[in-house]
């Protein structure tokens, strides 16, 4: 049956028309002028459907639901198929892109420019880009060696070239056309085409003719022409089987040729003669789609089919044609083929070399050494131009069954059919964009922003700095053609790649620097190149091709030099650590193989992470490694996830944050530049469409939040568990400064270990009101002390006394456990001479940390106790203000003075479970409600702290100087010089009877009944008096008016009444005495007003030791509550 040739249909606006159909052959897919895209489900269709891509389609290609546009805006974008959403930007031009194509597997598309680019993109991650420079003109069109090895272009400047893909370099280049300035000029577009499969012949239309070369040795093999063409071909194309060729020329004849037997098999007129600028092949059946300049599209139906002497092959080439680019036709390769010897001219003896060529080919390796095989057995020149080919690629598969007439020869090696090897990552700089892009950021971090500009014009560097009070914005000229940058407070640091001429160079603009000569300039070594940089506190660092890490300090003076295991793939610096990640092995199936090591650069030289395993999420690899602005490392992997060292679990790696969470659509992405633990904060850049933002316009920088991946974050245990975790987390950084000898805010750190400890009560409650009495006990052993204390208050109040009296035991053993510590601190303390030591130490720092954590939860608990009774204006009316110093009354009525000066009142059981009867509160308020109200209501003067304190945890790194050492004793030193020093002399007398006393008391004392304090007794016997001067007050009133007073007494006066509250008796007292404000007692509250008022402003003069700071810490320990 002839060929048949279905009348045109009108596709697009007039114009250049392109046409592709999709894998299965199901549909036909044209783009045309008017900036659509259609998709025709035959000729007949009457309602394609239309997908606007731009204003103009210059070019389509299809594959693995993958649908790639060439657009105006000078982008080639891509659409999901067959819906057509719009799925990201693969490259951009600075004109607009004439052709796109696809290899033969869909995994990277190449794109040739009007800018006389030419630039291969890999799909999955366009941020890996491939350029190819050295045509002179635009470039009409692009074909994909089947191999992936070569890449062929041919350009309005008259060339044809074809290049290495791996390397960049053009293999070889002949003149075939003629020349012009534009494509529109062009008198073809010169779509050039590989053979399928094996890719042994290049076909390239030149005039009237075509001519076929031979892959490697790149001689004319022979040219295919005929004379019913008359015009100069513009277009060809191959069948999927590699077997015919067509060529559609300007005046729009289409001529198929029998390429193995040169003989022209089929002849076609446009019905209007209009040039045909688009030819596509069916990928199963013997049928081609084309179209015309004008916007129309024709099909042609049963090619060769009136071919006698190719019968038996066009019905070998359909039957494989199902099994066409699946990637998995090997069974057809092992059973199905029908005898090599099927040649066009069949003949017994018939040595033509190219019958392989019949076999429908998929591009698949194997096949290809077979088809070499067997040419080489005649072909000379060939053997000595693959020998280095083969050596090259590993491409000795087996051969398969299907061919027993194959000897099999002693080179090759079975198939190997397990997990493939990834290829390595490059190594890069973070925060920097794709080094081929001419105008790229070298470096964004927390210090400023490097941009580079590599055009026509200019080879220069720009640096701005965030903060212009470090440095003024500068210009940097870019001779030397640097690649690589990193950015500190103090320094400008830049690497470039070795010439064949010039040396790798390190080159560093130490602008913070006090003499005239701020730069400074190293050469590397021959054959080392440096891949990757970093800077940190007055120290700078390389790693080089020979897998060293070189060490140099700001100034230039070389210092260490070490070797590293791997090839690496990116540096960090920060203060005295450097982090350098490395290949520490092959990679499988898509994941990459990384070695983390972390080392400090400091006095005492260590190294913290010796070559760990990083780990990455699945079929990822690395994008972002650093340090956050607290000095805790973190880095950040291809899918998004964002992972940070927690110091406090061993050196592990946590999960904190996952930006593909926040992204909107698939091929969005989140570019970081920067981490903040306090506050919380991840700084990145979204970039729609792209893995990195373009330098222009300027990108804004979007603050992500953290969020572990905790299970059930939706409940509310969940939540709550989440968000103390990550507390916990994030402020680890504080125990390492404070190791390492930095300074931190102080408040910061005693305020987040009360949001800490919050959480855990609510969670304690939230346990409580579940019934999940053992999960309260583990949640109490996370709590402090104090904390624990509060939730036995708690746990007797919701009447769960077993759970109350676990608590307790729990409680005593942390008490113990603190009197142990508070000894081995005495002992520690005796061997400095009074406290001042020479160097600060890790640990005292740690003991003042503490005290004044457990002294703001013990505030907030008193509070809650003053919270629970309703506050009145007369007391205030009745209360005298002895302070001078602007505190407000709301501040003075709060007994803060009591925490200190508790230890001259009588001793209680601060664990005994109390029945609501004795409780001096009323019993509907809930202790949590407090909680949060409390959180509101910090004093004044420690506000005024953490507002000035809003920048975050660190000032600069500087080392405490000594003087400021601070001891947990002066938390309990008298500060004003004219106060009485008596109360000082009577708690020295008693404190260290006192800890012993509540030592046996708390763990003699197991029954759930509360023994009277003293105040409950002086109330039973002065409540009469209370109510004749204020007879309106109701209970509450009665208590508040009552604390107030008793107060006053002084402290000998209070002791007896928590004596006689524990022996039962009761005195007689008089009106008067308890009217009286002694003024020792007064001098002593304003003393501890002040001693409070200066611990919130954390004010560090160290005293004297002047008493047994064990016997200071224990009273401090179980003060009353």
């Amino acid at each position: 049956m002839a060929s048949v040739q279905k009348p045109m249909r009108y596709g697009h606006t007039e114009g250049h028309t392109d046409v592709c159909f999709d894998d299965t052959g199901s549909c036909i897919v044209t783009c045309g002028s008017d900036g659509d895209v259609r998709i025709w489900e035959n000729l007949d269709d009457d309602d394609p459907k239309s997908i606007n891509v731009g204003e103009k389609a210059y070019s389509c290609a299809l594959k693995n639901g993958r649908l790639i546009t060439a657009v105006s805006n000078n982008t080639v974008q891509m659409h999901t198929f067959p819906e057509g959403a719009p799925d990201g930007i693969l490259t951009r031009f600075t004109m607009n892109a004439n052709h796109v194509i696809f290899n033969s597997d869909g995994t990277k598309i190449a794109a040739g420019s009007s800018d006389f680019m030419v630039k291969v993109v890999e799909v999955t991650d366009s941020s890996k880009q491939k350029t190819f420079r050295g045509h002179d003109a635009p470039v009409l069109s692009l074909s994909f060696d089947p191999r992936d090895v070569y890449l062929a272009s041919s350009s309005c400047d008259g060339s044809v070239r074809v290049w290495t893909i791996a390397d960049q370099t053009c293999t070889t280049s002949w003149p075939l056309l003629q020349k012009c300035n534009d494509v529109i000029n062009a008198k073809s577009i010169c779509r050039l085409g590989w053979q399928p499969g094996s890719g042994k012949l290049l076909a390239v239309p030149v005039d009237k003719v075509v001519k076929l070369y031979r892959r490697e040795t790149w001689d004319s093999q022979f040219d295919l022409s005929d004379t019913f063409i008359t015009q100069p071909l513009n277009v060809v194309a191959w069948s999927p089987c590699g077997q015919y060729l067509a060529a559609g020329s300007v005046d729009g004849s289409i001529v198929v040729w029998n390429v193995a037997a040169q003989e022209c098999i089929e002849r076609m007129k446009h019905e209007k003669n209009y040039s045909i600028c688009g030819l596509a092949w069916h990928p199963k059946h013997r049928q081609m789609a084309y179209t015309d300049t004008e916007g129309n599209l024709g099909l042609l139906e049963n090619i060769g089919g009136g071919k006698k002497p190719n019968d038996k092959v066009a019905s070998t080439a359909t039957k494989g044609y199902d099994d066409l680019f699946d990637g998995d036709d090997d069974d057809y390769l092992n059973g199905d083929m029908i005898e090599p010897q099927s040649s066009p001219k069949p003949g017994p003896n018939e040595d033509d070399g190219d019958d392989d060529h019949l076999m429908p080919t998929s591009g698949h390796l194997r096949r290809a050494i077979i088809d070499d095989d067997d040419d080489n057995s005649l072909d000379i020149g060939m053997i000595k131009a693959t020998s280095n080919l083969l050596a090259k690629e590993d491409d000795d598969d087996d051969q398969t069954g299907g061919f027993p007439a194959l000897p099999p020869s002693s080179t090759q090696q079975p198939f190997y059919d397990g997990p493939m090897p990834t290829p390595r990552q490059k190594p890069f700089q973070s925060g920097s964009t794709p080094a081929h892009l001419m105008h790229r950021f070298m470096v964004w971090n927390s210090v400023g922003i490097i941009r580079c500009y590599n055009d026509e014009q200019d080879n220069a560097i720009d640096v701005e700095f965030h903060d212009t009070s470090i440095h003024h914005a500068t210009h940097l000229p870019n001779s030397l053609n640097h690649t690589m940058a990193d950015l500190s407070p103090e320094a400008i640091l830049l690497a470039c790649e070795s010439t064949e001429e010039l040396a790798s160079k390190l080159h560093c603009i130490h602008f913070s620097s006090w003499d005239a000569n701020k730069e400074w300039t190293v050469d590397m070594l021959k054959d080392e190149d440096i891949e990757a940089i970093c800077l940190g506190q007055r120290w700078a660092a390389c790693a080089t091709s020979a897998l060293l890490v070189r060490v140099f300090t700001v100034g230039g003076v070389q210092k260490e030099i070490f070797s590293i295991p791997g090839p690496v793939v990116s540096m960090a610096g920060h203060g005295e650590q450097l982090m350098i990640i490395y290949h520490r092995g092959t990679g499988f199936d898509g994941d990459q193989c990384l070695g983390v090591q972390l080392m400090e650069l400091g006095k005492k030289k260590k190294q913290i992470l010796h070559g760990d395993p990083l780990s990455l999420t699945k079929k990822s690899y690395l994008v972002w490694v650093g340090f956050s602005a607290e000095g805790t490392p973190c880095y950040v992997d291809s899918e998004g996830v964002v992972r940070m060292l927690n110091r406090g679990l061993g050196n592990t790696w946590i999960p904190v944050c996952n930006t593909r969470e926040h992204c909107k659509g698939k091929s969005d992405h989140y570019w970081v530049v920067g981490i903040h633990e306090n506050p919380q904060q991840l700084r990145c850049i979204p970039c729609k469409g792209a893995r990195f933002p373009p330098t222009l316009p300027r990108p804004a920088v979007a603050i992500l939040p953290f969020q572990l991946p905790y299970c059930q974050v939706t409940t509310e245990k969940g939540q709550m568990e989440e968000q103390y975790w990550r507390s916990v987390v994030f402020h680890n950084h504080v125990d390492y400064l404070s190791k390492n000898g930095y300074e931190f805010d102080e408040t910061a750190t005693s305020q987040t270990v009360k949001e800490q400890q919050e959480l855990l009560m609510k969670l304690f409650a939230l346990s409580c009101k579940l019934e999940r009495e053992f999960r309260c006990v583990e949640l109490a052993d996370l709590m402090t002390q104090n904390v624990v204390s509060l939730a036995i208050k708690y746990a007797s109040r919701s009447r769960r006394i077993n759970l109350a009296q676990r608590l307790n035991e729990l409680a005593v053993e942390k008490a113990s456990e603190l009197v142990m510590e508070d000894e081995e601190e005495e002992d520690f303390q005796k061997h400095l001479n009074a406290g001042y030591s020479s160097s600060a130490t890790e640990w005292s720092r740690q003991r003042v940390r503490h005290v004044q954590q457990d002294q703001e939860v013990e505030d907030a608990e008193e509070t809650d106790a003053q919270e629970e009774v309703e506050e009145t204006p007369e007391v205030h009316k009745q209360r005298p203000k002895p302070f001078s110093r602007g505190v407000t009354s709301a501040e003075v009525t709060t007994p803060k003075s009591a925490v200190i000066a508790s230890s001259s009142q009588g001793r209680v059981n601060p664990f005994k479970v109390s029945s609501n009867k004795k409780e001096p509160m009323t019993p509907s308020t809930n202790v949590l409600d407090n909680i949060s109200k409390y959180s509101k209501k910090t004093s004044l003067s420690s506000n005024r702290a953490t507002n000035k304190q809003n920048s975050p945890v660190i000032k600069p790194l500087i080392p405490k100087p000594k003087s400021k050492q601070v001891s947990a004793v002066s938390f309990f030193q008298a500060r004003t010089p004219n106060s009485s020093e008596k109360p000082v002399e009577e708690r020295e007398e008693k404190t260290g009877s006192e800890s012993q006393e509540v030592k046996v008391s708390a763990q003699d004392n197991t029954e759930n009944k509360r023994p009277k304090t003293g105040f409950q007794t002086w109330l039973e016997e002065n409540r009469a008096n209370i109510l004749t001067d204020n007879p309106d007050l109701n209970e509450a009133e009665v208590i508040k008016e009552g604390m107030n007073r008793f107060r006053m007494l002084s402290s000998e006066e209070r002791m007896v009444w928590t004596e006689r509250a524990k022996g039962g008796a009761v005195p007689d007292s008089t009106d008067d005495k308890k009217r009286k404000r002694p003024a020792a007692d007064e001098d002593e509250v304003k003393k501890n007003q002040e001693q409070e008022s200066e611990d919130s402003n954390l004010s560090k003069k160290t005293k004297p030791l002047d008493q047994s700071t064990n016997a200071r810490l224990s009273a401090f320990a179980f003060k009353q509550s």
